[in-house]
């Protein structure tokens, strides 16, 4: 069964009546017990009634927040989108004191750190089968801070924007951070710690190549 965010209330009996939680934990239940759902079994096991059942709410809970299943996804997309955002937020603050080269380096593993702690939530929010950004402003919004993030490394390396550098720079990084998940990088027993490694040596191979002198 999947863990639930220890910070949350303590879940009602099965069957109890959901409306003796205050709004806002019960939609954060629901979202957290989603979120490890996603992470656990994949986005195909997630459907209002088995949040609902694990959460420990009535089946119609999930209602009163979210009009679909679609819509949980959405929710969950766009907080991958917004902590995404965040970490490479983090990293962009450290380029001055560490200097492009290095600069170049941490926003990888930013990127690739975010992707190796939530897997099940990475591999949706690419999937516009999964959730479609035009049908969802918040992960378009979402989207759209975690590429501003993406596009300042970028200039802070090279000193001027550049969607073609942003792009190539994303190709990179998702790409590793892909095979680290699903592909032959990740394959075997290998930890967290040992795949990170792995990234930040091929992260600064990247970032000799690509990286401007100063």
């Amino acid at each position: 069964m999947p863990a639930v965010d220890p910070s949350l209330p303590a879940r009602p009996a099965a069957g109890g009546a959901a409306a003796t939680d205050p709004a806002p934990d019960l939609k954060r239940r629901i979202l957290a017990t989603g979120r490890a759902l996603l992470e656990e079994r994949g986005p195909a096991a997630l459907s209002l009634r088995e949040v609902a059942r694990l959460a420990g709410v009535t089946h119609q809970a999930p209602y009163h927040h979210f009009a679909n299943r679609e819509a949980i996804l959405a929710e969950l997309v766009a907080q991958g989108f917004d902590e995404l955002a965040q970490a490479l937020a983090a990293a962009n603050a450290r380029f001055a004191a560490v200097g492009r080269r290095v600069g170049v380096v941490e926003a990888g593993l930013a990127y690739v750190g975010f992707a190796l702690a939530h897997p099940g939530l990475f591999r949706i929010m690419f999937r516009h089968d999964v959730c479609d950004p035009a049908h969802a402003p918040a992960v378009r919004a979402a989207g759209e801070r975690a590429y501003a993030e993406l596009r300042r490394m970028v200039q802070l390396a090279h000193g001027a924007p550049s969607d073609e550098l942003a792009a190539l720079y994303w190709a990179q990084v998702h790409g590793l951070a892909s095979l680290l998940i699903d592909g032959p990088l990740g394959a075997g027993p290998g930890s967290a710690p040992t795949r990170l490694a792995l990234a930040r040596a091929v992260l600064q191979r990247l970032a000799d190549a690509v990286t401007p002198a100063r």
